[in-house]
């Protein structure tokens, strides 16, 4: 049994503001929430006093490397990773080694994240095409029996418009959500970094045009509009890209996107900077497409922020430019940089954040009884908004972020999955 006194609770799902206690009995269970209540016999006490607690953060977008490539992340330390940054359910990616297209991949990870009780809840998206090849479309209606979480071949953009729209058609035949990364090859003259920038200049490189991103997306709600299924555009970095995205949903296509905290906090300048740290499909771009993603995000043209969590080795990162891989990580210091971009900026509120955070990715993806309401499980978070954060060490086994030493503001102190509370 766990008692949380003095909590400011704000839910984004029924926008709920006060500061009251939270009760929660020994199944996990939300038993009481009130003004002041009575601390029971043998009962846990969390002081939350000029602290938030919201519920979970959701993140629809992970790679935990696991099968395959556990050097870089396992299961277990993405866990860990997720937890720490304040985050109760995450969706991994299928582009595993093997991939994730067959229950017995997804099996090994949904029973590899049972062994780790009292954690977070970890989902599994498998892949739209059989071996991420985006030839034959895989089986969804067992996939999905066995508790696949929808359908991606993220890393690898689906060149072919027929088999997509195949693929859609299948999609909504099983009532699923399909997520997309949209970067067509013939304008990838190089990934990593914006082309034409100083940063792809200076590493000797051309770069990706926003154009690659662009012309997909509009094929995609297209064809979203002509089937009727559910869509998910991915770590959306550009301008135009908002602009489709704002036409398509009027039109009343089913589609949503994500943004990366990165791309609302981070230009192409930064990879100056940071170099392979700030390397990542898609790049990040100029300053007029990262504001146009926040208010995107504002206006509710892109639905939720999700971290692409992306761990690679130091080897790895060390390498020129031109050959290290893309991707950072992003779990732990999500919030921080968020708040710090968004909240302490002024351009958004609390309320909104979490929607984006918590809310809009948890009924995109179809989870019930997230709210903090009698009679639903605890999966909580702890949050001081105004704590100054400078990240050095991680649970992640991984650390290629262009956001350690950075000072930031606001920290997870803590996640509470039913009566357990994690804490690093």
């Amino acid at each position: 049994m766990l008692l949380i006194k003095n909590a400011h609770i704000l839910d984004p799902y029924t926008e709920f503001d006060k500061t009251h206690d939270i009760l929660i009995d020994d199944s996990g269970i939300i038993n009481n929430i009130a003004d002041n209540i009575e601390t029971p016999d043998n009962c846990q006490v969390l002081d939350a006093m000029n602290r938030t607690i919201s519920t979970g953060f959701v993140d629809t977008h992970v790679h935990f490397r696991d099968p395959g490539q556990t050097q870089k992340e396992d299961i277990h330390t993405g866990m860990n990773a997720a937890a720490a940054g304040g985050y109760t359910t995450v969706v991994c990616m299928a582009n595993t080694l093997p991939v994730c297209d067959n229950i017995e991949t997804l099996k090994y990870i949904q029973n590899k994240a049972n062994e780790k009780k009292n954690s977070i809840n970890v989902l599994q998206a498998c892949a739209i095409s059989t071996g991420l090849k985006g030839q034959e479309i895989t089986d969804f209606d067992t996939l999905l029996d066995a508790g696949a979480a929808g359908f991606t071949d993220d890393g690898i953009p689906l060149k072919n418009a027929d088999f997509v729209c195949k693929a859609m058609e299948m999609a909504v035949k099983y009532n699923t959500l399909l997520s997309f990364h949209e970067e067509a090859p013939e304008f990838v003259l190089s990934a990593g970094v914006n082309f034409g920038s100083k940063a792809a200049k200076k590493f000797g490189v051309q770069g990706a045009m926003p154009i690659s991103e662009e012309v997909m997306i509009a094929r995609d709600i297209a064809l979203a509009l002509h089937t009727g299924a559910r869509v998910v555009f991915q770590h959306v970095s550009s301008a135009r890209s908002v602009d489709f995205i704002r036409s398509g949903k009027k039109m009343g296509a089913k589609i949503y996107a994500e943004v990366t905290p990165h791309h609302i906090s981070l230009t192409e300048d930064d990879v100056l900077e940071h170099g392979t740290l700030a390397r990542m499909n898609p790049p990040l771009r100029k300053e007029h497409d990262r504001m146009a993603l926040i208010e995107g995000l504002i206006d509710g043209t892109i639905d939720m922020i999700a971290t692409d969590h992306a761990p690679h080795t130091f080897e790895e990162k060390s390498m020129v430019f031109a050959n290290a891989p893309s991707g950072i990580t992003g779990l732990e210091t999500a919030f921080s940089v968020c708040n710090t971009a968004l909240v302490q900026s002024g351009k958004m509120s609390k309320m909104k954040l979490l929607e984006c955070m918590s809310k809009n990715p948890a009924e995109i993806y179809g989870l019930k009884n997230k709210a903090i309401q009698i009679g639903n499980k605890a999966e909580l978070v702890m949050l001081d908004w105004n704590k100054e954060k400078i990240y050095t060490d991680y649970q992640s086994k991984s650390s290629n972020t262009p956001f350690t030493g950075k000072k930031l503001i606001g920290s997870v102190d803590a996640v509470i999955m039913g009566d357990k509370i994690i804490s690093f």
